[in-house]
């Protein structure tokens, strides 16, 4: 069946074709009873396009409570065609329209049964239900809903009779009445008025008409206050399907807040999804919008750093990297993740872990972490410092070129433990595992990004995109720089950067299918192994 687009569904409603159907039945089982009657009526702009209306045979009697309620009689339906006959007039009729009904779904639904008893698909079409949007717009100037006592308060021009092309017409009456008064809540498109039924009925509901020029675009908007300042900053496919959503759906407690607060929406238009995430880091690290929890927290961030400069370097956490000849893995989101990553790796290799400075002289007896066997201890005088220079060099190894150095023994340790049935232990280890794998992949993914200097794609969804070193350029270029590039060694990667580098990086493992590589100045590629990802389901069933 026909199924509308996303620009059908911004289409302004003026030139939304609507049907309206009704059917009177045998009674209110979708599956047992039997359509009597069909009777619809085609509209756009408020001009009538053509009816349709018939009695249907439905192969039994009519019962007499349905005869009484609607006058039709088993003697009138007796000689009318049967529904898989009318079917396929009816669908024909309906084409590309949008349906709508008084209780749409119960007229769906007999729809859909008779489609299917005849071997055909579901309608699957875009649909309106005037109950429930009278309900929305009119719950306290009626009784209540029906589409009787709706036609009689709005004193609408057709009055509904349980025959169905009556109140098929009294139905589009009401229709036409609630569209004029869904206007003042800026409902001007066909998802407008799908959405409007979910709508709050709040104080701040009058600010929907500051959703009115909103576009159906990808890109980023702003709720700003009344002092000019930006309160919250978001990405949408759809700017004004997603900002329209906070009015309906999103029912938390610091939305209202934002609503109450907010006097002014703002929008910058994308031409895809990776440009209005880049753009939405961005303005939020530069505005630090006090509604925004993501994305503001990179100051938080921290480094596994290898001391280097030591004569018996040591790992450690870290909030800032200096120049001072230290191996840098991060940033890492937290410095609770970056303590896991140095006990992943103090599990396997045996630093030192204290932290004091190495005195040239033995002055003391190995320590806890010694005389355990977990770390070498160079207080002690029991390693030298060409023996502790191969445990360092094994280090660097495994964390820049050979990680399953160390996260192969850390798989094997942890399925001991659960061998061992000591759970606790082996779901710690885990943990600290999967922060030691994850870390090191987003670096090597980094890396290689920081690394491949101008790269230019071009996107099957988008027109050219553009990178330098990692980080979308703004203006994308459209022809190869000239000059060779140079290969310089990697400066260590800032905390503002690294959330712009990890969006980089995951849109390029999700979209490689769907781009093609023009140009780049190095190679935009890894030798490194696809990492352990560390699933626990699959490792402690096999033990």
């Amino acid at each position: 069946m026909f199924q509308q687009s996303l620009d059908d569904l911004g289409t302004p409603l003026h030139e939304v074709t609507f049907c309206v159907l009704d059917f009177e039945t045998t009674g209110s089982r979708r599956n047992s009873d039997r359509i009597t009657e069909i009777g619809a009526v085609k509209y756009q702009g408020g001009k009538e396009l053509g009816t349709f209306q018939t009695l249907i045979d439905p192969g039994r009697s009519v019962p007499p409570e349905i005869t009484v309620l609607t006058g039709i009689t088993t003697v009138m339906v007796s000689r009318a065609p049967k529904i898989e006959h009318v079917l396929p007039t009816l669908l024909e009729f309906l084409g590309g329209a949008v349906l709508v009904g008084h209780n749409v779904g119960f007229d769906l639904g007999f729809l859909n049964a008779a489609l299917e008893r005849s071997g055909r698909k579901h309608w699957k079409g875009q649909r309106v239900d005037t109950l429930a949007i009278s309900r929305r717009l009119l719950r306290n100037d009626v009784p209540n809903h029906k589409l009787s006592t709706l036609a009689r308060c709005l004193r609408l021009d057709n009055q509904p009779s349980h025959r169905a092309l009556d109140d098929a017409k009294a139905t589009a009456d009401l229709l036409h009445r609630l569209l004029e008064q869904a206007s003042s809540l800026g409902v001007l498109g066909l998802d407008d008025l799908q959405q409007l039924p979910t709508m709050q009925r709040h104080p701040q509901a009058r600010k929907l008409r500051l959703t009115e020029d909103l576009p159906r675009s990808p890109g980023v908007y702003r709720f700003v206050n009344k002092r000019g300042e930006v309160l919250y900053v978001g990405k949408a496919t759809n700017i004004r399907s997603r900002v329209r959503s906070y009015f309906s759906s999103d029912k938390r407690r610091k939305v209202e807040q934002l609503l109450r607060e907010t006097d002014t929406i703002e929008h910058t238009l994308c031409t895809g999804p990776l440009q209005a995430e880049i753009l939405e880091l961005r303005l939020i690290q530069e505005l630090q919008p006090r509604f925004n929890r993501r994305s503001k927290n990179w100051s938080k961030y921290a480094y596994v750093k290898l001391t280097l400069a030591e004569r018996f370097p040591r790992l450690s956490v870290v909030s800032e990297p200096k120049g001072d000849g230290g191996f840098y893995l991060g940033p890492i989101s937290s410095r609770r993740v970056a303590r896991d990553v140095v006990d992943a790796i103090e599990t396997i290799l045996p630093l030192r872990r204290c932290t004091k400075r190495v005195p040239r002289q033995p002055v003391a007896g190995p320590c806890v972490a010694a005389q355990i066997g977990t770390s070498v201890c160079p207080c002690s005088g029991d390693v030298s410092e060409v023996a502790y220079s191969q445990i360092v060099d094994r280090t660097l190894l495994a964390l820049t070129s050979q990680p399953e150095n160390l996260l192969n023994p850390l798989r094997d340790k942890m399925l001991e433990l659960a061998r061992q049935q000591r759970f606790e232990e082996a779901a710690d280890l885990r943990r600290q595992a999967f922060a030691l794998s994850n870390s090191l992949r987003r670096q090597n993914q980094v890396d290689t990004l920081r690394s491949s200097g101008r790269v230019i794609l071009e996107s099957l969804q988008t027109e050219l995109i553009t990178l330098e070193n990692g980080r979308l350029v703004e203006a994308p270029a459209t022809t190869p720089p000239s000059g060779s590039p140079q290969n310089r060694p990697l400066a260590i990667t800032d905390k503002r950067e690294i959330a712009e580098l990890w969006c980089v990086a995951n849109w390029l493992d999700n979209q490689s299918h769907n781009l093609r590589l023009i140009h780049c100045d190095l190679p935009l590629s890894s030798r490194y192994p696809n990492l352990d990802n560390f699933e626990i389901k699959k490792d402690l069933s096999r033990a």
